[in-house]
């Protein structure tokens, strides 16, 4: 391939925000679902990751298909829902976008590791990415199901798993702009949420 497996990511991210500097719903899942072949090269170690992440961008999909135009916008729907006093529900978007964005969180703090941590175990470099990013909303159950389970014991190996995501481009420059051009996005949404007191649900 062409690039790395970030390079659809990375030029995705060019077009999340309208002229006026809104965040778009298409263009913010399209990036999400770009990160899901990323994902996919960890192997079983992110099999409930993907699961999850997809589950929540079908859904946010679903309601910006439903109309378009009044859910261009991605906080638009968050909007709506508060209206109607269903945010905080666990089908609801507002609830499926915190938990999009945790995941993606988890994602760039994955990479990041991977960059400033040379001596790193992929195990390592899993949980930590974890333990800053979702445990703290997770229940017991699910926390220590993706501790010892999935980070120990099935993540890849590290060098094998550079080879992977490197494709034909410059891999290490393309972790450090994705995390380095994602984060932002990544903090937008949460800031949005936690303006309407929506930032802190857990599992």
């Amino acid at each position: 391939m062409e690039g790395t497996v970030f390079t659809p990511a990375l030029e995705g991210m060019k077009r999340v925000k309208s002229e006026e500097g809104e965040m778009l719903t298409k263009p913010f899942l399209d990036v999400c679902k770009q990160i899901l072949p990323v994902i996919d090269k960890f192997g079983a170690a992110m099999a409930l990751v993907k699961t999850d992440v997809g589950g929540n961008i079908t859904r946010l999909e679903n309601k910006y298909q439903s109309n378009p135009a009044e859910f261009e916008n991605l906080y638009s729907m968050v909007k709506v829902e508060v209206a109607a006093k269903t945010a905080k529900g666990s089908s609801s978007c507002t609830n499926g976008l915190l938990w999009l964005t945790r995941a993606m969180d988890f994602i760039v703090e994955l990479f990041r590791n991977l960059m400033e941590h040379k001596d790193w175990a992929m195990s390592q470099v899993c949980t930590e990415a974890y333990t800053k990013t979702l445990k703290k909303f997770h229940g017991w159950l699910a926390s220590s199901t993706f501790t010892v389970g999935v980070a120990m014991k099935l993540a890849p190996e590290r060098n094998k798993f550079m080879d992977v995501v490197a494709g034909k481009g410059d891999i290490r420059s393309d972790i450090e702009k994705f995390c380095a051009t994602f984060t932002p996005l990544l903090q937008e949404n949460h800031k949005f949420l936690a303006s309407l007191g929506l930032d802190d649900m857990k599992a």
